[in-house]
């Protein structure tokens, strides 16, 4: 399997929170590079894949996953976590952004977003 990227995910209050967080990262060297308006991605200009995310909610979820992990192959893990008995917070379905993603519990209680970018 192949880990593209982890992305941290921060749950904030509102758009303004998104904006003062946005600055505050700004000044660690974070742009951002998605701003869909319930969720805004900061990366690094030097290092894309070091990324984190503000979400004010989750659109499609009953829950902000705490973090992200992009896969090459996102159906082949999404079988390997099933078969293994994990909980899915989510079924595996395409979003309109352009992701194909599903939502695990990880063993410490926390919610992963495992996603890959369709082509």
């Amino acid at each position: 399997m192949t880990v593209r990227r982890i992305v941290p995910n921060i749950q904030v209050e509102s758009e303004e929170a998104q904006g003062t967080s946005r600055d505050f990262y700004g000044l660690l060297g974070f742009e951002e590079v998605m701003n869909m308006g319930w969720v805004t991605t900061l990366a690094s200009p030097t290092n894309p894949t070091a990324q984190i995310s503000f979400f004010t909610e989750e659109r499609t979820a009953t829950v902000v996953p705490d973090l992200s992990v992009e896969v090459e192959d996102v159906d082949a893990v999404y079988a390997q976590v099933v078969g293994a008995g994990a909980e899915i917070v989510r079924e595996l379905r395409d979003e309109e952004w352009g992701v194909r993603r599903f939502f695990v519990r990880d063993p410490n209680g926390r919610v992963v977003n495992v996603l890959t970018h369709r082509g």
